[in-house]
């Protein structure tokens, strides 16, 4: 698979049409699975693909009613704003925990075997591979709409764009996820588990949990790439004080 994922060609094919005036402003788009069939993919994918729409703004998920376009932006990707994986970490700690509590108070059945599928493809997926990013990523986006709270989703839309688009916290997330897929889904169950006991409170704890535990991990890797540039420092200046001394 490519660097860019399926639904990111997907939501750039479809924002293709809506610039071309295929699908003008206000228009509603076929509905998904229509749009399945057009571009040969699954309804999942067109469902992720138009909610990366909805953070960039071109497109609005009315439930009930459909899927409508808006009108293009004044700002585009770069105006996301400049910050690190720890300030985005921080946040995602407030922002989801509040939203993991309010779902554990609307959530049916149904969607608890949608988390716990998610969960299942975490656990199958291989090592760093994209479906398991895209399955974390689709749980915590689920929780955010399980919330009942627009304002919530839309910032844990944009919170994933974030963490998807900017180059350097896109990199320390990735060197991170790769060593700690068992941890990821051990820490995604006990949220299930949380939410499935309808629990508010201790579905807030444990989206805590799984942040500041994501936390120490960064730090940690972060330490490591400290301590490995100054051992390479400290070999170079071995290196030219030895040569020097040969002369």
């Amino acid at each position: 698979m490519s660097e860019k994922r399926l639904y990111q060609t997907i939501a750039r094919e479809i924002r293709t049409l809506i610039d071309s005036g295929d699908f003008p402003v206000g228009a509603r788009l076929p509905g998904e699975r229509e749009l399945a069939e057009r571009f040969s993919v699954s309804r999942v994918t067109i469902r992720e693909a138009e909610i990366a729409l909805e953070a960039q703004g071109r497109i609005s998920i009315r439930t009930g009613s459909g899927v409508y376009v808006t009108r293009r932006p004044e700002g585009g990707p770069d105006a996301l704003p400049n910050v690190t994986a720890f300030e985005l970490t921080a946040a995602r700690a407030v922002i989801e925990a509040e939203a993991a509590a309010l779902a554990s108070a609307n959530i049916t059945d149904d969607q608890l075997d949608e988390l716990e599928e998610l969960i299942l493809s975490m656990s199958r997926a291989d090592i760093g591979s994209d479906s398991g990013e895209d399955a974390d990523r689709l749980f915590h986006l689920t929780i955010a709409r399980i919330s009942g709270n627009p304002v919530i989703e839309y910032f844990v839309q944009m919170i994933w764009r974030m963490r998807t688009e900017l180059p350097r916290v896109k990199r320390v997330y990735a060197s991170v996820c790769k060593h700690d897929s068992a941890a990821r889904a051990d820490e995604h169950s006990a949220i299930l588990e949380a939410l499935r006991n309808r629990d508010p409170a201790a579905a807030r704890v444990a989206m805590r949990d799984h942040f500041h535990r994501l936390f120490e991990t960064m730090l940690e890797a972060a330490e490591t790439e400290a301590l490995s540039e100054v051992r390479r420092r400290i070999e170079m200046d071995r290196e030219r004080f030895l040569a020097t001394t040969r002369i």
